[in-house]
């Protein structure tokens, strides 16, 4: 038996199941390293996540609060946008659920040697719809973490001495990082459903995507120029 030989009816290959093992291990890899970093080397997530308690301990004293109000209705509204766009992606792959020996003739005339059938072409649109509804899901509890952040700011009084006004403001302030926690693992589940695409191209492209997406996920998190700007690093 050889690494191409067909192991299941879907006449999926071990590259196939080499593909999904370092799917999950870049997946899951990368939410470990971004939310769960040395203290040394902060990821943009974390470092984000005190801003945002930082933000909380100034809204006690800021008046008005109308600046507050509005940060934190723009963050609903990007939360809203991709929960909306998400929702858009799912039927599109519904649709494709429809069109899958299509799907079959179009990856078999970019690769010759690609062995795909009709059922396992249904099997990856099922892997693309459940990482984007996985997504949704993200979005949308990040969207109604935000509302719970708004009214815990609005019981907030004006007396920013108040010591239950500073409990209430840090417990808006955990709510915060929370939300944008679950907004921040929805991205990342739109970024490898994107990488996922690849697959319908052979198992090689979904391997070279994953890393990519990867790579890509590091360098944001604790590569990047904005990271540097945050700590003040030359």
């Amino acid at each position: 038996m050889t690494l191409t030989d067909p192991i299941l009816p879907v006449f999926f290959t071990w590259w196939d199941f080499a593909a999904l093992a370092l799917f999950g291990a870049c997946w899951f890899g990368m939410t470990w390293l971004i939310e769960r970093p040395r203290r040394d080397a902060p990821s943009m997530a974390q470092i984000m996540g005190r801003y945002r308690m930082k933000w909380m301990d100034a809204m006690l004293t800021r008046d008005p609060r109308i600046i507050d109000g509005a940060l934190l209705s723009q963050l609903r509204t990007g939360a809203a946008f991709f929960a909306s766009g998400t929702m858009l992606a799912i039927g599109g792959a519904v649709a494709l659920l429809g069109q899958a020996d299509r799907m079959v003739t179009v990856a078999r005339d970019l690769s010759e040697h690609l062995e795909i059938t009709r059922i396992g072409s249904e099997f990856k649109i099922l892997f693309l719809m459940l990482l984007l509804v996985s997504a949704f899901l993200k979005f949308v509890w990040s969207h109604r973490l935000f509302g719970y952040c708004a009214i815990l700011m609005g019981a907030v009084s004006s007396d920013g001495a108040d010591p239950e006004n500073i409990r209430i403001a840090r417990k808006s302030g955990a709510l915060n990082v929370s939300a944008g926690r679950s907004f921040n693992r929805g991205l990342r589940h739109v970024y490898f459903a994107l990488a996922a695409m690849a697959w319908f191209l052979g198992p090689i492209a979904f391997m070279i995507a994953t890393a990519s997406t990867a790579a890509i996920l590091y360098r944001r998190e604790f590569r990047s120029e904005s990271r540097k700007a945050l700590l003040n690093e030359d």
